[in-house]
Order: structure tokens, then C-alpha cells, then sequence
């Protein structure tokens, strides 16, 4: 039950990453949902509030039940917390911490200090949560390299989806939001995308599920390069047949 908890909270806050679950194999989808369904209950606590007090103990909450799990300490009553824990090894659980550190950024709104942090963010958040997938599937420590590139840009890509309403929201999501400068930001993200791939030999068929929900990125950031306008005016692509087409190609020629 709790398992089907996770997928319902994927499938309402996450659509993209559901469809990306769905494709994969059953015994991935165990691992995937719980570790999504964290990735939600983190992302969303410092906007359920406008209290940043709040959402810092939200937060607090996250950490706390990680270093819990990482001493190998019963998990709590919680519909998300032990999928969790029985899908993540406890020696993995701990590299979660730094998503759910890197969240306290959108509590506030100040804006990112350099593109050292806003890069360090993107690592944080969406390359960690990659990073965790794969290995929690399989994939060996020599991945993390690939898994990290892989997962920063697609973090990117949903980063640059996401600008009209972090702007909408009063926060200045970019650190350089010229023209030119979010065409190189763009194509940054497809650099780190065609360097994962020539090194995807490192990612075991099992663990190439924690792939999947990047099926979107590519497509996103190549519209964000060769048109920069459209990340502001929140006309980057949407989800259409061509993404349902990859997403399909992926699953079955476990190419990303």
C-alpha cells in the first residue's frame, strides 16, 4: 500500500517522471516511485508555506528521517519513509542529505550568489537524485560520473521549464538571464548530456532506468539554445508524441 502511495504522489506532482517509472521494468518501479515521491515531498515543502520557519522545519524533517535511515534506525510511520527505506541501502540513503540542503535555496529569495551555485544546485538536487537511481539499481560507483552529468542536465532542462513561474513567484532564477547567456547555459546542459552518453557503457542495463525521466531534455534544451526567448515566455516544447516515442525507444533498446 504504501508502494502505491508513492506511485499516486508521482503520478499527481511529478507527471514526467510517473510516465518514466511506468516504462520501466517492475522490479525498477519499487525503487524508482519511493525515491521520487521523497524527491516531491522535498521539493514542494518550501512552497507550501510562506512561513520560511516552516518550510526550514519541513525540511529538518527530510534530513533528520535521511541520517535515521543511513544509521540503520527503524523507519518512521510515514506513507513515503519506508518505501524508502526498503528501497535505497542505507549506504546510499546519506547522499540524499545534500538534495534536501540544497532545497533551502528555494525557501528564500535571494537569488543565486555566482554560477558556482546555481551549478551546485543542479548537482545537488536533480544530479544526486540520478545519481542515487542508478546506484540503488546497480550501477557501480564508477557510474557516478556519468549518472551526475546525466541527471544535471536533466535538471536543467526542467530548471529552464520551470523560470516563468519561479519569476512569477519573485524569485530571479537566473543568474545571467541574457539572451545569449541562457543559449550558452542551454548548451551546456546538451555538452553534459553528449558526455554522459559516450560514456554510457559505464551504466549497467539494470540501472538505466534511473534514465528514463530525461526523456524530455534534449528536445528542451535544444529549443532553449536555439531560441532563448522561449524559456521566459514559458514556451519551451511540451510533452507530445515524440517524447512518447523516445520514451519508448528507451525502454526498449535501453539507449538513452
Amino acid at each position: 500500500m504504501s508502494l502505491q502511495a508513492c506511485a499516486d504522489l508521482v503520478a499527481r506532482g511529478d507527471p514526467d517522471r510517473f510516465r518514466a517509472t511506468m516504462a520501466a521494468p517492475v522490479a525498477a518501479r519499487s525503487v524508482l516511485f519511493p525515491l521520487y515521491a521523497f524527491n516531491i515531498e522535498v521539493s514542494r515543502a518550501p512552497w507550501v508555506t510562506d512561513e520560511p520557519i516552516i518550510a526550514e522545519m519541513r525540511l529538518q524533517f527530510w534530513r533528520d528521517v535521511i541520517e535515521e535511515l543511513a544509521q540503520g534506525r527503524p523507519p518512521r510511520a510515514h506513507e513515503v519513509v519506508a518505501p524508502l527505506a526498503a528501497a535505497i541501502p542505507a549506504a546510499l540513503i546519506g547522499g540524499l542529505d545534500r538534495l534536501v540542503v540544497a532545497r533551502r535555496w528555494d525557501v528564500y529569495r535571494e537569488p543565486f550568489a555566482d554560477r558556482a551555485a546555481f551549478d551546485a544546485y543542479l548537482d545537488d538536487t536533480a544530479a544526486t537524485l540520478v545519481c542515487v537511481a542508478g546506484r540503488a539499481l546497480g550501477a557501480p560507483k564508477a557510474a557516478e560520473a556519468v549518472l551526475r552529468d546525466a541527471g544535471w542536465a536533466f535538471g536543467l532542462a526542467n530548471y529552464l521549464r520551470a523560470i516563468p513561474a519561479l519569476a512569477s513567484a519573485g524569485r530571479l532564477p537566473l543568474v545571467d538571464g541574457r539572451a545569449e547567456a541562457v543559449a550558452d547555459l542551454a548548451g551546456e546542459g546538451l555538452a553534459r548530456l553528449a558526455r554522459a552518453r559516450g560514456a554510457r557503457g559505464l551504466v549497467p542495463r539494470a540501472a538505466i532506468a534511473a534514465l528514463f525521466a530525461g526523456f524530455r531534455a534534449e528536445a528542451t534544451l535544444r529549443a532553449a539554445k536555439a531560441d532563448p526567448a522561449r524559456v521566459g515566455a514559458g514556451a519551451l516544447p511540451g510533452t507530445g508524441l515524440r517524447d512518447a516515442l523516445r520514451l519508448a525507444a528507451m525502454a526498449a533498446t535501453g539507449r538513452w
